[in-house]
């Protein structure tokens, strides 16, 4: 949609929402609502949205359909939320990779701050070191030992160039002097699927998508990128407690619309999520996938990615990687 269309498109709504309790406001939603994804399913983008769908599709009455758009880093999906109509009728879930797709991307099909309005972050969580049993690393240590007397012979899977687990995977090849090869999929799902077939020796990876597989024995993991241990698997120590010092990543999730659409619809999908966020159940199944919920106002959610932006532009240039 052309800026214009935009501009159009908002002031349509206001003028509906003004118009009384027959307007927009009042009527929404009508018809279904698409919450696109721009990876694979099976990955933590999508478990947050299919967590989200239901939720809103109980409290809006209206269906929430996620919409799996996968391909080159979350660019594909994340630029036909940009472009879609402002409408309220397309979200958008998205997690850090959007902030760091400015860096590894000389250009974008999309402008990151100015074609999308942020609504709120919805959970963070750590990634954790998870490798394939068949590697015989029983530690952080140990991994790293095995990792620099195999130079050039182990290989890490992500969802895609740019994703969390792509930079975190750099991040550990630059900290710790390894020789790595980076596996890029459309998605964490397909990734973790040949980790444990032994395609690819390690990922790091978010909690929600890599616990299940460890608590089967297929995969093992090693530990946890965050600043603390995880309540969901406290054994495990950090990175940083394992010798990397410094080395922090959190990834998260958050929802957007369209740039241009009301700020009455934003406030309303805002007011659903921090409804959602607040349930019992909620915060229990984010809890059992080691997320945590993390309600911020419009405002917050945009200046935090701002925020990381900048921040991963610092972390691209450190592991050496190179614009395309």
């Amino acid at each position: 949609m052309t800026s214009l269309g935009r501009a159009l498109a908002w002031i349509m709504a206001v003028v509906a929402l003004a118009a009384g309790s027959g307007g927009f406001a009042a009527d929404f939603p009508t018809k279904p609502i698409r919450l696109i994804v721009p990876f694979a399913p099976g990955g933590s983008n999508d478990i947050m949205a299919r967590i989200t769908g239901q939720k809103f599709s109980a409290s809006l009455g209206q269906q929430v359909i996620v919409d799996n758009r996968p391909g080159a880093s979350g660019i594909v999906g994340t630029e036909l939320a940009a472009k879609a109509p402002a409408d309220g009728y397309t979200l958008l879930m998205m997690s850090l990779t959007l902030s760091v797709n400015p860096s590894l991307y000389r250009k974008l099909p999309y402008d990151t701050l100015k074609d999308l309005a942020p609504i709120s972050l919805v959970a963070s969580a750590p990634l954790m070191l998870v490798v394939n049993p068949a590697l015989p690393a029983k530690s952080v240590k140990e991994f790293i030992d095995h990792a620099k007397a195999h130079p050039g012979k182990l290989n890490f899977g992500s969802g895609g160039r740019g994703t969390t687990p792509h930079l975190a995977g750099e991040m550990l090849k630059a900290m710790a002097g390894l020789q790595m090869t980076h596996v890029p999929y459309k998605g964490g799902g397909p990734a973790l699927a040949d980790l444990v077939g032994g395609q690819i020796q390690l990922m790091l990876e978010n909690i929600p998508s890599t616990l299940p597989f460890v608590k089967a024995g297929k995969l093992r993991a090693l530990a946890v990128s965050g600043t603390a241990r995880s309540p969901l698997v406290p054994e495990l120590p950090t990175l940083d407690e394992a010798g990397l010092k410094g080395y922090e990543i959190v990834g998260w999730n958050g929802l957007f619309y369209p740039a241009g659409t009301s700020p009455i619809l934003v406030k309303t999908i805002h007011s659903q999520t921090v409804a959602m966020l607040a349930q019992p159940d909620v915060k229990e199944r984010l809890a059992a996938l080691g997320a945590e919920a993390a309600g911020s106002s419009p405002a917050e959610f945009a200046a935090f990615v701002r925020a990381e932006i900048a921040k991963w532009a610092r972390i691209v240039k450190l592991a050496g990687l190179k614009a395309e």
